[in-house]
């Protein structure tokens, strides 16, 4: 079944009645995210968007003349219950299992693989705390207890209902896409050193690994709990990584100790000052010739009017405030203000590539990228938006 994606040793056992929920929430946020959103588009396209008195000229324009219609409110209805259905769905089965999470964690953690370093005098940013970001009760940061990594699993087994198929086997598909773009797009790269930002329980952390096993792969996450999980779910799956407490605006690393600097669906996350702390300070930490990549959303002044606010209605209604302040930056002006040079700036669009395979993904990067309908959404036949930067 499609929300069976968490298999290895922290997989959780949730009951018949609690997998049959899963399932249809599931199947409910793939109907609203395919046939619902394209429905709303045509209606607002046709029934909406002629009455206006000019053409929107960007997302802001959309929402006032968009938000009495019925079918928006209903769509609208439907995304939120089902978001707060994807943790209801797995809540239950996480808690009754949490003491057996905790000795499996503990007992991954003695095999010595990897690591992980906590900071107990991290302070953990009030845009992970003081929300429960993307409707998750406790966001991805409370604990209950010492060693406590609920979140983490949490987190993980909804997502695994969250993506309805479509995050791969692994629920790691941001990674694999991104890993095997990279290597295609420049196969003389060979990173040493490789840091991925907000790494929550390293899903797209773990391939780099897996594409460049002689690296030395690191994922950095404010959320303890996660970073428990990150390590103990790293370890059962073989893979030789290191995870650690930190903050991304102040980097626990000296100048120019890093080929690659990762981040996957983070940045959006933050309020426009921390992103821009943010790239500072991966421009400090990267070598030179080094690498920033980020697989992101794509931004406002690159889509149409619609498309745009479509984006948007997570920031309005999904529990994440900063999601248009930073769509609504320029990609290459972030890049340049950060110190980096205009000449090393690219971007991209990756298909997915749990649902194309390789061959279409590798066949695809060899022509023009080009930003469409499914460019950034969870939806049939996605593409991930790419830019970055060399050092």
């Amino acid at each position: 079944m499609m929300t069976r994606l968490v298999t290895h040793d922290l997989a959780v056992r949730p009951t018949r009645n609690e997998l049959a929920a899963q399932d249809f929430t599931s199947s409910l946020r793939g109907h609203v995210l395919n046939h619902m959103a394209a429905t709303m588009k045509s209606r607002f396209e046709a029934e909406i968007a002629p009455r206006l008195p000019e053409p929107p000229a960007d997302g802001r324009a959309v929402p006032a003349a968009i938000r009495p219609d019925t079918y928006f409110r209903f769509y609208s209805a439907l995304r939120i219950g089902a978001q707060e259905m994807v943790w209801a769905s797995v809540n239950d089965a996480v808690h009754r299992d949490a003491p057996r999470l905790a000795a499996t964690a503990a007992a991954l953690a003695a095999r010595g693989s990897g690591s992980l370093t906590l900071d107990p005098g991290l302070e953990v940013p009030r845009s992970v705390s003081a929300i429960d970001v993307h409707h998750m009760p406790g966001s991805y940061s409370a604990e209950s207890g010492a060693g406590d990594l609920t979140a983490g699993a949490t987190y993980e087994n909804g997502l695994s209902v969250f993506s309805f198929g479509l995050m791969g086997k692994n629920l790691d598909d941001i990674g694999e896409s991104s890993a095997f773009w990279l290597r295609h797009a420049h196969p003389d790269f060979a990173p040493a050193a490789i840091l991925d930002l907000g790494c929550s329980v390293g899903h797209q952390t773990l391939p780099w690994k897996r594409a460049y096993p002689e690296a030395e792969v690191t994922g950095i996450d404010v959320a303890a709990p996660c970073l428990r999980y990150a390590h103990a779910r790293a370890q059962s799956q073989g893979v030789d990584a290191h995870f650690r407490q930190a903050n991304a605006t102040a980097l626990p690393w000296p100048d120019a100790s890093f080929d690659l600097v990762y981040s996957s669906m983070f940045l959006h996350e933050l309020p426009l000052k921390d992103i821009k702390a943010v790239f500072a300070e991966i421009r400090r930490v990267l070598k030179p010739g080094g690498l920033m990549l980020h697989y992101e959303l794509p931004p406002n002044n690159q889509l149409s009017a619609y498309d745009g606010f479509y984006l948007d209605w997570d920031c309005w209604y999904n529990n994440e405030p900063y999601y248009k302040g930073y769509r609504d930056q320029d990609p290459a002006t972030l890049c340049a203000e950060a110190g980096f040079g205009a000449d090393g700036f690219f971007q991209t669009v990756v298909p997915s590539l749990a649902w194309y395979g390789e061959a279409a993904v590798a066949a695809a990067l060899a022509g023009p990228a080009q930003i469409g309908g499914n460019t950034g959404r969870l939806a049939d036949g996605g593409q991930w938006f790419v830019y970055g930067n060399w050092a």
